[in-house]
């Protein structure tokens, strides 16, 4: 069913609509409302395709899986399907198999990485930061092309601790130990 169609017939949603809007309509649900995402940029791919090779090639023979978007990722699963906050993160990796299905990941990433687009700036800065923190994401990357750097913040007693990081510097991830990230290497473009 289209978004457009479900707009009209109510003004909350959960995980149940969601499952039947159309694939093609890249949408998320933030305390039941849909939240609309435009298409990224080509520079927007590119840094995520750059941080995806270098996390995927880190994982390799470990039990973390990565994945980029679109990949639901359903905060406070309910076992009735009535969550209301669903985001598709543009990389997550999740350690826990317990968390996967067929869908996405139910409950909290381990790490979660979104790069900015201006369209989005206040959405992942504040909206995503608060529910990341408050669903206990342990990791929450912003990645900015506008600065060419990115703001990782690590989760310690329930409250995100932010360290940013520029093209002079490689970024340790914090949840994956010995993995580190030139931050120079992601912006190519």
């Amino acid at each position: 069913m289209a978004l457009a169609e479900k707009y009209e017939e109510t003004s909350r949603y959960t995980w149940a609509d969601y499952l039947e809007w159309d694939e093609d309509v890249r949408t998320e649900l933030v305390d039941g409302e849909a939240v609309a995402m435009a298409p990224p940029s080509g520079p927007h791919q590119g840094i995520i395709t750059e941080l995806l090779y270098r996390i995927r090639g880190f994982l390799e023979g470990k039990p973390c899986k990565v994945y980029p978007a679109p990949y639901a990722v359903r905060l406070n699963p309910r076992e009735d399907g009535r969550d209301d906050t669903i985001f598709e993160p543009d990389i997550v990796v999740v350690c826990d198999p317990a968390k996967l299905d067929k869908h996405g990941c139910k409950g909290a990433p381990d790490l979660v990485i979104e790069v900015l687009s201006p369209s989005t700036i206040r959405h992942d800065r504040i909206v995503k930061f608060r529910k990341y923190q408050q669903a206990g994401v342990r990791e929450y990357w912003i990645v900015d092309p506008e600065t060419r750097s990115i703001q990782a913040c690590v989760l310690e007693n329930g409250h995100y601790m932010a360290s940013v990081y520029d093209e002079e510097d490689t970024a340790p991830v914090a949840v994956l130990p010995g993995c580190r990230i030139a931050v120079k290497d992601i912006f190519t473009e």
